[in-house]
């Protein structure tokens, strides 16, 4: 593909093995940079697609005038789209790779200065989540000649320092091309770093604004089209013997099921896997739809933000096969939710570094292989029937309180977040994409959102990060448009970052979003009173302010374009979700929810609590936050 007729073909005889000539193509860095990603192919379903489908961009000085030109020459073939805050755009690239399980990558792009800063906080979302994003950053000067450049932020111990150095930390892969040729080493270890189920994470590349627009010929064959397949490691045998060994002398196993389950499209196995040797699932929030809320083997979400049932359960295991999970403290209850002192684990990861944390008997491999050989390792054995019945009868009962946890209010009062996601769960379609971050909502979406299918759901909670559930929407709704994907967000988050109703408005991907307006950081508020603290700088009501003014909600979603509905109970969510399906733009639910109401099931969770205080409640807190400490694993 010719881009502006800048690119030409020509013949270089350069000295080779074969005595033959090299076929190069003159290219600019930034042409050849889209050239490559247009010719990197994927495998979905069987059938080959681009590994890079498009591009989130935001154009300044920086990277307009090289990379921008490129991009608009490429047309359909790598399609940009203009994203509204460069933080946002760049969650909406991560989301996508999420809801296309790291099969398809899309790439965000800004200039240099404060829209690359703006792009750390996403990166740092796809780093703690193990996702693919590829971030290509304008650059200062390489030679200097200009120095200081307009956004340029100056170290004066060490000129080669850019702000671009910020995202060294919340990238698996970084790179500054400073000259042309080094694309050729670059970019494919920037894709191998993000395909690599044990590695896998965001790409950065920086590009100074002189070497961009440098031409270079560049061997015709870097650009020829190539298809990946992600990487199924197989495990040791020696270590499935071990965890099959261990498994064996259990009388009270547990699986807890991780994001890793959903990634390695392992959801089959996992139920095959449960049923054949009768052995209870729970999940964590990344792992959450691995199976079916009504699967005989599923018992719950596990954790700070889970149930009563899987964490009762947690506290008797003697052996927990971990799959596909870091086991973060939300999973772990800041490991006090295993409570038998005989305890052991199985860790079953991709990654070395996540498989051999906690002391565990690693398993090192792809889920789904892994499943399948413990499987047939496990042979006829199964775990005592009385286990799984007593993982049944403890989910009954979990759900049997959910439903009365989720009842309407009966004294007038705004209904609880977990009434609206109960209600919003009753009226939802088998293949409805749910999507939800931080604050109160993944705690209520985790306990009352029930998964009628495998594989959709998707909770930023390793980062936990406010902001992604409107932007991450946008990219889940660009990654499945064949099905509804329904956000629910807090007006908080709302107010932090909701411009991308309007990206997904002009791209014409749209989506449902659940507001529910509580006034202000309710959960933080939650957190901090049950401490012992006061009611501080949280709910809106509790802020310094010369007066209070509470948003419009509805007129502001209008006002970019959006549909915007505005329902006073919870019998009229079923018609605007409905209305919202029908809708052909994105649709804004606004409801007001009370800030006081939560669902109970939580495990303990670690946090500093002052060791001295003048206020009672606090050292009433402190001691009672003690007491439970006696339940913390050490050394684990």
């Amino acid at each position: 593909m010719a881009l502006h007729g800048v690119s030409r073909q020509v013949i270089v005889v350069e000295p080779s093995i074969a005595g033959g000539a090299l076929e190069t193509t003159r290219l600019t860095v930034a042409q050849a940079i889209v050239r490559f990603l247009i010719a990197q192919r994927t495998i979905i379903d069987e059938r080959e697609a681009p590994l890079f489908p498009g591009v989130f961009a935001i154009f300044g000085h920086g990277n307009v005038t090289a990379l921008g030109d490129a991009l608009e020459a490429a047309g359909d073939a790598l399609p940009t789209w203009r994203g509204q805050n460069e933080q946002t755009m760049a969650m909406a690239a991560v989301a996508f790779a999420k809801a296309r399980r790291r099969r398809q990558i899309m790439v965000a792009t800004s200039s240099i200065g404060p829209g690359a800063t703006n792009m750390v906080t996403a990166a740092a979302i796809a780093h703690a989540d193990r996702l693919p994003l590829l971030l290509l950053s304008g650059d200062t000067f390489v030679s200097r000649l200009n120095d200081p450049v307009l956004q340029q932020v100056e170290h004066f111990g060490d000129p080669t320092i850019s702000v671009n150095d910020a995202f060294r930390p919340v990238t698996r892969y970084w790179d500054r091309i400073t000259s042309p040729e080094q694309l050729l080493q670059s970019l494919p270890q920037a894709v191998a770093t993000m395909l690599d189920p044990a590695a896998c994470g965001p790409s950065f590349i920086g590009l100074p604004q002189d070497v961009q627009a440098r031409a270079f010929e560049y061997p015709s064959a870097f650009f020829e089209p190539r298809v990946h397949r992600v990487r199924r490691p197989g495990p040791d045998p020696a270590e499935v013997e071990a965890a099959a060994s261990l498994l064996r002398s259990a009388r009270s196993p547990l699986v807890i099921a991780g994001g890793g389950v959903h990634y390695s499209l392992a959801e089959e196995e996992l139920a095959r896997f449960a049923e054949d040797h009768g052995l209870p699932v729970v999940e964590t929030v990344a792992g959450k739809s691995s199976l079916t809320w009504d699967h005989p083997s599923f018992a719950g979400p596990i954790g700070v933000t889970g149930s009563s049932s899987a964490n009762a359960l947690a506290a008797d295991a003697d052996v927990v096969l971990a799959v596909g999970t870091r086991l973060q403290d939300f999973t772990t209850g800041s490991w006090s939710v295993f409570r038998n002192e005989a305890m052991r684990l199985i860790a079953v990861n991709a990654g070395r570094y996540d498989a051999t944390k906690h002391r565990a008997t690693s398993v090192v491999g792809d889920a789904r292989r892994v499943l399948e050989e413990l499987g047939g390792a496990l042979g006829s054995w199964r775990a005592p029937a009385s286990w799984l019945d007593r993982a049944r009868e403890e989910y009954a009962a979990w759900n049997a309180y959910l439903d009365e946890a989720a009842a309407p209010p009966a004294d007038g009062r705004a209904p609880s977040y977990a009434a609206v996601v109960h209600a919003v769960s009753r009226h939802a379609r088998r293949d409805d994409y749910a999507l939800t971050a931080a604050g109160g909502l993944p705690g209520e979406l985790n306990k009352h959102w029930r998964s009628q299918s495998v594989g959709s759901f998707d909770c930023e909670y390793g980062y936990s990060c406010m902001g992604y559930e409107i932007a991450g929407a946008w990219g889940a709704a660009m990654a499945l448009p064949e099905r509804t994907v329904i956000s629910f967000c807090g007006d908080g988050s709302y107010l932090m970052a909701n411009s991308e109703i309007y990206g997904s408005v002009l791209s014409g991907h749209p989506f449902i979003v659940v507001l529910c307006d509580n006034g202000g950081y309710a959960v933080i508020d939650r957190l901090q009173a049950s401490k012992g603290a006061a009611h501080f700088n949280n709910l809106i009501e509790d802020v310094r302010a010369k007066e209070i003014a509470y948003v419009d909600f509805l007129s502001h979603a209008r006002s970019m374009g959006a549909m915007a509905i505005e329902v006073s109970k919870l019998e009229e969510l079923g018609g605007a979700l409905e209305q919202a399906r029908d809708a052909d733009r994105t649709a804004v639910i606004v409801i007001r929810t009370d800030p006081d109401t939560w669902t109970g099931g939580d495990a303990w969770w670690d946090v500093g609590i002052p060791e001295t205080s003048e206020r009672q409640e606090v050292q009433v807190a402190k001691a009672e936050h003690e007491a439970e400490r006696k339940h913390q694993r050490v050394g684990v």
